[in-house]
């Protein structure tokens, strides 16, 4: 036989057993491996599960240590030992479960508008000015030990024609001055300050001083119709009442009529929000009367104690808009029978003789029933109100002294002139 075919068949036979023990090799792995391809990814999932059923049962072990001050710690608290497995876990669920839970606390009652009323400034501090710049500090200085002559009196008479007091109201005291001086009964300037504080007694007294606010028996609502020029404080003198009634427990309606300025609507929504009470606006440039009507219709509605009304300020020089004020009366009274039953008119008292020009103006057109005197802090002038009280015969129901809400306070004349003169 040829030697070149014995070696090629020698090769060939070498290829074949290569090749048989290569493939047996290969069957033989894939028997150990099973299903091939779809085995290794099961293999994969389940490592990844395992890796996740590990980070779960720690997260609920974290749990289950964290301390329950909470309801919601206590939740979770009893979520992570629930959750864990074997007898321990079952335990620890069993243990929690029969654990009674702790009462939610019940939550505050939310807290109302603070209404108490503070002493706030007393009336000598609010009459510091009156008292020291005013026609009581001028007269004071007048004297210094003079002889009490006409010519004294004819330099109180300039200070007291100053002071804003009024000729009229003046002239009353002047007069009796003379009188006694003829007679020889003013020695000393005692004898002057005697005289002076009981003619503003009786100058006060002769004006009625009826209670303030007083609402006992009243079936209807209390309404009060507030007017006054811009300025003179009449937003911030509603709110101060409201505050006053609401604090003695009443229930309070406040309706916003000065529908013209868009700010005076926003300081009373503040104001009625602060104190508890309700408030009725309308829209911007809505007719006063038509707003004022709903108020008082709500208020019988409701069953409110008193309903404090706004209205647009305006110059008591201004006749058509004095003739609307007299419109929102008459539109009032057809809301409720008898309605409104106070006039009130603000004034300024830095304002002074001019105070009692708008007072005489007011009065001709509506029926004011009463006086608050602002910002008498403010001002050496509070004399103006000897000139109020004599010459329009309107009482004083509320004056005002400081800022804070207890500083408007009901007038009482012996007081205020026993404050007015003090320390002379």
């Amino acid at each position: 036989m040829d030697t070149g075919l014995i070696i090629f068949l020698l090769v060939l036979t070498g290829a074949c057993v290569l090749l048989a023990r290569a493939i047996s090799g290969a069957s033989m792995r894939r028997l150990q491996r099973g299903s091939g391809p779809e085995t290794v990814a099961d293999l994969r999932r389940k490592r990844e599960e395992k890796a996740k059923r590990k980070a779960a049962d720690d997260a609920e072990d974290e749990a289950a240590e964290a301390p329950a001050t909470t309801k919601a710690g206590r939740k979770k608290q009893k979520k992570g030992k629930k959750g864990r497995k074997g007898q321990k876990g079952r335990a620890a669920a069993k243990a929690e479960a029969e654990e009674p839970e702790e009462p939610t606390p019940e939550p505050e009652p939310a807290k109302g508008p603070e209404l108490l009323l503070p002493a706030g400034k007393s009336l000598g501090e609010g009459l510091v000015k009156t008292r020291s710049e005013g026609f009581v500090g001028r007269i004071s200085k007048l004297f210094g030990g003079k002889k009490i002559d006409d010519s004294v009196l004819d330099q109180i008479e300039e200070v007291l024609f100053t002071a804003d007091i009024g000729v009229k109201t003046s002239e009353k005291l002047l007069g009796g001055l003379r009188a006694k001086l003829k007679r020889q009964e003013l020695s000393d300037e005692a004898k002057i300050w005697s005289h002076l504080k009981t003619e503003a007694i009786d100058i006060l007294g002769a004006v009625e001083e009826g209670a303030a606010l007083d609402l006992s028996g009243r079936t209807e609502p209390y309404v009060i119709l507030v007017i006054g020029v811009n300025g003179a404080g009449k937003t911030t003198t509603i709110g101060k009442l409201a505050h006053r009634l609401v604090a003695d427990g009443k229930k309070v309606l406040i309706g916003a009529g000065d529908t013209y300025r868009a700010a005076a609507v926003d300081q009373l929504a503040v104001w009625a929000k602060r104190v508890g009470a309700k408030i009725i606006e309308g829209e911007e440039n809505a007719d006063p009367s038509s707003v004022l009507f709903d108020a008082v219709k709500t208020a019988k509605a409701e069953g409110a104690d008193a309903v404090l009304l706004d209205t647009a300020g305006r110059l008591h020089t201004n006749s058509n808009l004095v003739e609307e004020l007299k419109k929102v009366r008459r539109v009032i009274g057809k809301a409720q029978d008898g309605a409104p039953h106070e006039v009130l008119l603000v004034l300024d008292a830095t304002n002074g003789q001019n105070a009692i020009a708008q007072a005489h103006t007011f009065r001709e057109a509506l029926e004011v029933t009463a006086i608050a005197l602002t910002k008498l802090d403010g001002t050496a002038k509070g004399g103006v109100i000897l000139g109020i009280c004599d010459e329009l015969q309107i009482p004083i129901r509320w004056i005002g002294i400081g800022e804070r809400t207890e500083d408007l306070r009901p007038f009482a004349r012996e007081e205020f002139v026993d404050a007015l003169f003090s320390g002379v």
